[in-house]
């Protein structure tokens, strides 16, 4: 038997789009990203398995060194639309802050992916399509998660520092 991966068919990327939605919400993002990259073979531009490639991918997100953020932000880069790739760019800074902080990494560290998602959404605020209020829904999101710490959390002052300590200049 010859180990080779096999070519779905044209006429089953509907379904097979159908079949990554539903392992996605069954929490199964692995089954998801393959089916992804099935399609992505015998279409390497399709905007339906490009973007639920780049999901699958966050849904698999840890907060250790293993993540593929720059294959996610790779993935979501080919999105032929400004909104939808600034859009999940988005979700791609705040599943990497939810997934550092749920790793244990302390909030004044993650603060600024916070940012830089919240910031990402404003763009495509800007952008976006007649009622979809998608980047509204997560910027209030990421609001929200901020405000549910206190505010010391997510800053920290900088050690003083004495400069006699140091090496000679």
């Amino acid at each position: 038997m010859e180990l080779k991966l096999k070519l779905i068919s044209n006429s089953g990327i509907a379904e097979a789009i159908a079949k990554t939605e539903v392992y996605r919400y069954l929490n199964e993002p692995g089954e998801a990203e393959s089916i992804c990259r099935d399609i992505l073979a015998i279409d390497p531009d399709n905007q339906a398995a490009l973007r639920l490639l780049g999901l699958a991918i966050t849904d698999q997100f840890t907060g250790e060194a293993s993540d593929r953020y720059s294959e996610s932000e790779r993935v979501f880069r080919g999105l032929a639309s400004e909104y939808e790739r600034v859009y999940h760019l988005g979700i791609l800074q705040e599943r990497k802050g939810k997934a550092q902080l749920g790793a244990g990494r302390p909030p004044h560290a993650v603060l600024p992916i916070f940012e830089e998602a919240m910031g990402l959404f404003e763009q495509a605020e800007k952008i976006r399509p007649a009622g979809n209020d998608d980047p509204i829904l997560r910027w209030n999101r990421c609001l929200r998660l901020l405000q549910s710490r206190i505010s010391s959390e997510w800053s920290k002052e900088m050690e003083e520092f004495d400069a006699s300590e140091g090496p000679p200049v």
